[in-house]
């Protein structure tokens, strides 16, 4: 039997799917709890200094790099984790490039964060 994938119920329960990704993300990684509290800062420091539309744009885009980072090297780690349960130096490898990933991702988020909030706080 052929499933029809592109109903209404269908985009509903990707939805369903992607909302339950993300509570995993919430739940089991540390490190989302950290990104968590800084999006709560960044946004009350956004809101603070009145910020203009084009800094919060900077602002989101960091924001949703960082968050993006961290949901892709969260999902690439369970992959290689089932995929070799032993310890594999190339898993290692490329799990450390995904958590670099996150680390760039995090550093050019700073950069944008002291760029915007810089001439407010100086």
């Amino acid at each position: 039997m052929i499933k029809n994938y592109s109903g209404f119920k269908a985009r509903v329960k990707s939805f369903q799917y992607a909302f339950s990704g993300i509570r995993t993300m919430l739940v089991e990684e540390p490190n989302a709890w950290v990104h968590a509290v800084m999006t709560v800062a960044v946004a009350a420091a956004g809101f603070y200094f009145n910020l203009s539309m084009t800094e919060w744009c900077w602002i989101v885009l960091a924001i949703v790099s960082v968050w993006t980072a961290e949901a892709l090297n969260t999902a690439f780690e369970s992959l290689a984790d089932v995929a070799s349960p032993n310890f594999h130096p190339m898993v290692e490898k490329a799990k450390n490039v995904a958590a670099g990933a996150v680390l760039i991702t995090s550093i050019g988020a700073a950069i944008v964060g002291v760029l915007v909030f810089g001439p407010y706080l100086f």
